[in-house]
């Protein structure tokens, strides 16, 4: 029996849901994780439990919205400087990790805490997952 577009769908989005938990499990720094399309909607995200979250929905569909036309307009440059691997963002509350897949776009916020050691591990643990 084939499955309906529908159905497919709803297995690729487990499919992130899961990639999603995997790298939320790998620091307690890590704060929200989330994967957004090309126009910056969000496919799937999970915030860890207990977390106070900063941004309201609209500043936050902003966000996506801002990081994912960064990323578009910076593919058009790949073929002479090759292919963003990760984007970094510090901030003064948290720092941001975003990573490009052929799945989307991969939005990490942790603790503002991190030491560079740190966060370089897990970028190199997160680069495995996706």
């Amino acid at each position: 029996m084939r499955s309906t577009p529908s159905q497919k769908w709803g297995e690729e989005i487990s499919l992130y849901k899961k990639k999603c938990q995997k790298i939320l499990g790998m620091s307690p720094a890590i704060r929200y994780v989330g994967l957004i399309n090309q126009y910056g909607r969000t496919l799937t995200g999970m915030i860890r439990p207990g977390t106070k979250i900063l941004l309201r929905p609209d500043p936050a569909r902003n966000e996506f919205f801002l990081v994912s036309t960064v990323f578009n307009m910076r593919n058009k440059i790949d073929s002479a400087i090759g292919p963003l691997d990760y984007a970094v963002f510090r901030h003064e509350k948290v720092i941001l990790l975003v990573f490009h897949s052929v799945e989307g776009i991969y939005y990490v916020s942790m603790n503002k805490s991190v030491t560079d050691d740190a966060m370089a591990k897990i970028v190199a643990k997160i680069k495995k997952v996706i």
